[in-house]
């Protein structure tokens, strides 16, 4: 089957690495497991981050055109039979998926559809119609956590044909690095003079002037309350709060901290591999991939239930969630959780075994051929019912 992709956040080719971009790479990887051929149909960007209804009105106005340019382009290659949009959000509405679908007849799609209802009104007003349109008129939405499903529910007033498909990941570079623990660990500490007799601690997350900043600020307070207990922090990522969060974290103490800054998707596997616990606060997270990579490695992870973080770490099971946006408590759960290696082991395995049933991506690869194939027969039957 030939399949029409598009990603109205940031294409699967932009060039600034993130976790969107990830996913969309991912999805490709999926539809080329499955034998599909995939046609990036448009690359048109429809991201507003600041509110800007200007902007959106602007962007709004040339779906249409762009819409028009994808029909042309998709007749003139041989045509497609689905159409699949990655992530379409009030920042990001998908302006073109609905039309070609209603020109071309195809099936269509939506993976991780959000939407955010007191978004009707304000400086997003614009991109939430449109967002809200192109949900309305999916014949398949494909949430990726139990908040966006429900949120989706009560937002869209008619009955929705929707099915959860949880965040995914290839699992085996991560089983492979979980056993090489100890190389990795060894290696990392001769780089970057860590001690491999203290508990070391990682953190995976954009250093940017955003809810990314608060998780680093709350986390940084919560070290603040460990100060006189045995632990080093290894940090990956860059961004604009780099300067002020690298001065805070200096703080916390000599030889406390190392910022291993942007790393290549193909050597996070190994850090994970050598940690002995994640720690992220993960304020405003959809879900988070670095939890479930964590996870992948058999790494337990301590976070704050926010969003759908529930969703991919079990309370107990696989880690450890805190209530609310509480140093303090996140502090107490670390420091129970640095004196029990054990329990943190026994959250690893479980963690490693989770992901392997729920989340590796021949799991996925199944959850989506099943979807594609009942968004096809639905837009079958609504087209034999609206013949006769």
């Amino acid at each position: 089957m030939r399949v029409a992709f598009h990603a109205p956040l940031k294409p699967a080719d932009h060039p600034v690495a993130s976790g969107d971009r990830r996913v969309a790479r991912a999805l490709l990887g999926l539809l080329a497991d499955l034998g599909h051929e995939v046609i990036v149909a448009s690359r048109y960007r429809t991201y507003d981050r600041a509110g800007d209804p200007a902007r959106q009105g602007r962007l709004a106005a040339l779906g249409p055109r762009f819409a028009a340019r994808a029909v042309g382009r998709l007749r003139r290659s041989g045509g497609a039979a689905c159409w699949l949009t990655y992530h379409c959000y009030h920042k990001a509405p998908d302006l073109i998926g609905p039309k070609v679908s209603e020109t071309l007849e195809l099936p269509y799609l939506i993976v991780e559809p959000s939407i955010a209802p007191r978004r009707a009104h304000g400086p997003w007003a614009i991109g939430y119609a449109a967002a809200l349109e192109a949900l309305e008129r999916a014949d398949l939405l494909l949430p990726m956590t139990s908040v966006d499903a429900g949120t989706l529910g009560r937002a869209i007033p008619r009955p929705l044909r929707m099915r959860l498909f949880p965040p995914f990941l290839d699992a085996s570079p991560y089983r492979r690095a979980a056993a090489e623990r100890a190389r990795h660990r060894g290696e990392l500490a001769g780089r970057h003079g860590l001690d491999p007799a203290q508990p070391w601690l990682l953190a995976v997350a954009m250093m940017r002037n955003d809810v990314k900043r608060l998780s680093y600020l709350a986390l940084i307070d919560a070290l603040e309350h460990l100060r006189d207990h045995p632990w080093q922090l290894l940090v990956v990522g860059d961004g604009d709060a780099r300067p002020e969060l690298e001065h805070r974290l200096a703080a916390l103490g000599p030889g406390r901290c190392r910022l291993l800054g942007t790393l290549d998707e193909a050597e996070l596997p190994a850090c994970y591999a050598a940690a002995d616990l994640l720690v992220w606060p993960a304020f405003g997270e959809a879900y988070g991939m670095a939890l479930l990579e964590a996870q992948a490695t058999g790494l337990a992870v301590l976070a704050c239930r926010e969003g759908g973080v529930a969703d991919i770490v079990v309370d107990g099971e696989t880690g450890v969630l805190v209530a609310g946006r509480d140093s303090r408590a996140f502090a107490a759960e670390l420091l129970a959780l640095l004196d029990d290696e054990p329990r943190r082991r026994a959250m690893g395995t479980v963690a490693a075994a989770r992901v392997r049933d729920r989340h590796d991506r021949p799991v996925a690869a199944e959850r989506l051929r099943a979807a594609i194939a009942e968004a096809t027969e639905a837009r079958t039957a609504a087209a034999a019912m609206r013949a006769g």
